[in-house]
């Protein structure tokens, strides 16, 4: 499905799953090389970013929000970047960008806004939009760290082990996706530099110091997430200990009383106390001082 806004003499095309006969046209239009035509029918594995006469071609790929239906971990866009226009592909909805379009339909309507005199800006204002959101996505799963962290200390250790792995994952989907924007944004930098002109400089600065926060930003929970899996571990460990402590100090207590009872058991003709008025009750409770004579050792050696 092909949308299009037009800003002043500014022209976005935004494709949602292309289809061959939608790439032919703006082939056609736009004099798109038949490498990158072909390119736009599908998704592809790696971010890239290439140099044409007339546009920059440039792949990136996103994590996937929260809100999304997409059943993948990220979500992919194809930017062509000419002067006075800019195309979008994407296969699946895309909440920011969905969002931009709607800022940048009021601002063509009102004719407010600032776009800037050149297709690049519209790529930098929805970059950023997009950039945003991923941002609070980030913010999402350190608000979700600091719940884990407080069910840990409320003795929910056993039932973290399972957030903090999922959390983990999320995480290192997050990094794997946006740590080769890096070195994406910084060839796309050379080359916008020389198409667009030095005035996008700063632009171009603000896109890449974005970038550069929400890789820091999830270099930060990964190092929380880390501590939270330690300390979690931690407390299972000494819990398991305590457990295992209590059953061998119980073990170490029946251990004795089992033979005082398989002894009184034997079938021997001079068992003592057995066959005496009582007998039952003797045994009873001289197998119960020996337990609290055990338990009262081991409570002043503070092992319970």
């Amino acid at each position: 499905m092909i949308t299009k806004y037009e800003y002043m003499d500014l022209t976005w095309i935004d494709i949602e799953s292309p289809k061959q006969d939608e790439i032919r046209k703006l082939m056609e239009e736009y004099l798109i090389h038949p490498f990158v035509a072909e390119e736009l029918l599908l998704p592809t594995v790696k971010p890239r970013v290439e140099l044409y006469d007339d546009y920059i071609y440039l792949i990136l790929h996103f994590p996937v929000t929260k809100h999304s239906h997409s059943k993948s971990v990220m979500q992919e866009i194809d930017f062509i970047i000419g002067k006075k226009f800019i195309i979008t592909t994407r296969y699946d909805a895309i909440d920011p960008v969905h969002n931009f379009s709607k800022t940048f339909e009021v601002n063509s309507v009102l004719e407010k806004g600032e776009m800037g005199g050149h297709a690049g800006f519209i790529f930098y204002h929805m970059i950023n939009k997009i950039y945003k959101f991923t941002s609070d996505e980030i913010e999402y799963t350190s608000s979700k760290l600091k719940k884990i962290e407080d069910d840990i200390f409320k003795g929910m250790e056993k039932e973290m082990v399972k957030e903090i792995s999922e959390t983990g994952r999320i995480l290192l989907d997050f990094k794997q996706i946006m740590t080769p924007h890096s070195e994406i944004l910084k060839s796309f930098e050379e080359f916008a530099l020389n198409f667009f002109g030095k005035n996008f400089a700063y632009s171009l600065k603000s896109i890449i110091s974005e970038q550069y926060k929400i890789i820091k930003n999830i270099e930060k929970n990964k190092e929380m997430l880390n501590e939270l899996r330690e300390t979690n571990n931690s407390l299972l460990s000494t819990k398991q200990n305590e457990i295992m402590k209590v059953l061998t100090i119980v073990s170490f207590i029946a251990y004795p009383l089992t033979i005082l009872a398989a002894l009184f058991q034997m079938n021997t003709k001079y068992t003592p106390i057995v066959g005496m008025p009582n007998d039952f009750w003797i045994v009873t409770g001289t197998m119960f001082i020996v337990a609290i004579i055990f338990y009262l050792y081991f409570k002043s050696k503070k092992w319970l």
